[in-house]
């Protein structure tokens, strides 16, 4: 995409990676991602809000080369990682007389990763502004949003706030805005089950602290702009609350089909008692859909086969992933299958750690499931039931 003027004196510049599958080599891109960047222009001054993934280093020049800008004489860096940060190497090339603007705590970390010295880089303190002649950037710090140096920044003239990573998504399209809200929220939703979940205690602090702000135009570092902000900051307060809905994620893996008879069963006894369930087999699933759906749940199983005495790999990486993602889930529950003894119950329920969580008695059986083993299974349906409805979910 070329460089788009989204307000007098406001382009974005920065870059459309439509084939990309796969971030950080962990994180599946089924849409693609943007890395924006954002040239604002002052009576005095010019800045340039973050730049592009290095792969994408040309297509920022050109777009910048489009708009005509001669010189830049800041280039504010919201958080270090290389998608944001990898281009500046290039840019203080270019632009001999540019100064770094970013967090002491990321001045460390583009020295360590980009090997930027010291007389480049300008550090300012949480709440400092920076004047461009008739526009102000004021700075906000918003240490793990998702990373310790992360900044944001905002333009009080324009009531626009350039948001790094936070209210981002992982989302190409040819419209630069989010007109079609439901397949931006779709995309938004995940992005923060997969990146910004881990941090929903210091984002609800962040989202109080933005609230005094007037927000117009909300411009994150990933995916599409919001002209209308509210939109996304409300779906971040619905997605960062303490209450869950009433809804049980479904994670299970089955070697010979036991298990998936008990997930079966489990899937069919929620639904008689009027429980959404979404049901993950891990052989098959993306797991970024996983993630999107331990955003809202109340409960969460896992179904599993006994492998050399313990869970199935996948079953282990799906309790690593929701004890990584810390999900706001209340309770947990484990089914499956063994063969002749193991301790997966115990293996699974250490790996859970930072889930504030309780333990719904779990059932395993041995070997091919029984009527009486499938009595089980409806009991435990009615003891989650049970549990929601003295919590209070709905």
């Amino acid at each position: 995409m070329p460089a788009m003027e989204i307000k007098p004196g406001i382009h974005w510049v920065g870059a459309m990676d439509w084939d990309r599958r796969l971030f950080d080599e962990l994180i599946p891109l089924p849409d693609g991602t943007t890395y924006n960047s954002y040239l604002v222009r002052g009576n005095d001054k010019i800045a340039l809000i973050d730049t592009v993934d290095p792969m994408k280093e040309k297509t920022l020049l050109d777009n910048l080369h489009e708009t005509g800008v001669e010189k830049i004489d800041y280039l504010i860096t919201h958080h270090a990682e290389q998608d944001h940060s990898g281009t500046i190497p290039r840019i203080l090339e270019l632009y001999p007389m540019v100064k770094v603007v970013c967090t002491p705590k990321c001045k460390d970390q583009i020295k360590i990763l980009l090997h930027v010295s010291d007389d480049r880089i300008i550090t300012v303190a949480d709440g400092e502004t920076l004047d461009l002649g008739g526009r102000t950037l004021e700075f906000i710090h918003a240490q793990w949003v998702h990373w310790p140096e992360t900044m944001l920044t905002y333009l009080r003239e324009d009531k626009i706030l350039f948001s790094c990573d936070f209210l981002g998504s992982h989302l190409t399209q040819s419209d630069l805005y989010a007109t079609d809200e439901a397949k931006v929220l779709r995309s938004a939703k995940r992005y923060y089950a997969e990146i910004m979940m881990p941090f929903r205690s210091h984002i609800v602090k962040h989202l109080e602290r933005l609230a005094k702000y007037d927000i117009q135009m909300v411009c994150p570092s990933h995916g599409p702009i919001y002209p209308k902000p509210s939109f996304i900051i409300d779906a971040y307060k619905d997605w960062t609350s303490e209450k869950p809905k009433k809804e049980v994620v479904l994670a299970y893996v089955s070697m010979h089909g036991s298990t998936q008879m008990m997930a079966d069963r489990l899937v069919d006894a929620l639904m008689k008692r009027g429980i959404p369930v979404k049901p993950f087999n891990l052989s098959r699933t993306d797991i970024g859909e996983l993630a999107m759906d331990l955003v809202d749940a109340s409960t969460i199983v896992i179904g599993t086969p006994t492998v050399l005495g313990g869970a199935h790999p996948l079953a282990v990486y799906a309790a690593y992933l929701a004890n990584a993602l810390r999900p706001k889930a209340r309770f947990v529950s484990i089914i499956g299958s063994y063969g002749w003894g193991g301790k997966t119950v115990e293996q699974l329920a250490g790996m859970i750690g930072n889930l504030k969580v309780e333990v719904i008695e779990p059932v395993l059986i041995k070997g091919m499931p029984t009527e009486e083993d499938y009595s089980k299974i409806d009991a435990l349906a009615d003891a989650i039931a049970k549990k929601h409805a003295d919590a209070g979910i709905e």
